[in-house]
């Protein structure tokens, strides 16, 4: 994965988190408390994948990805390359690389190569608001 494509992805995760809070009143229609519950069972999960030496690509690995897509999707569905972004956001905030990294130390390095297989092999996406834009 190229520079210009990461740049790509975290220009879209910022236009496209940017324009639904905008339009959802900071994401007041999200139940945060229940988001965070179901993001922690999901990682105790992908925590013990990751002990059991799977890898990214694995089917069960990315059948919870599903369930991390689609706990995203309750603020706003994401195009492939802002779903990809927050791969990226993961792994370089430092605040949140911590907070992932605490359920297991490898964590943010395993969802990142997890996400980008689904960004490729998922479906259920917003169409890319850089459309045209090559990967």
């Amino acid at each position: 994965m190229g520079n210009d494509y990461e740049d790509e992805c975290r220009r879209s995760l910022a236009e496209e988190q940017a324009k639904s809070l905008a339009t959802t009143n900071n994401w007041e229609h999200v139940d945060r408390e229940r988001v965070h519950q179901d993001w922690d069972v999901l990682y105790r999960e992908i925590t013990a994948y990751l002990d059991n030496g799977s890898l990214p690509g694995d089917q069960q690995v990315q059948e919870l990805v599903r369930r991390h897509f689609d706990i995203a999707c309750r603020f706003y569905t994401p195009s492939r390359q802002a779903y990809v972004g927050m791969s990226l956001f993961y792994v370089e905030d430092e605040a949140m690389r911590a907070f992932h990294n605490s359920y297991h130390p490898g964590m943010v390095d395993f969802l990142g190569a997890a996400i980008k297989v689904f960004a490729e092999e998922g479906s259920g996406f917003a169409p890319d608001a850089g459309a045209g834009a090559s990967a």
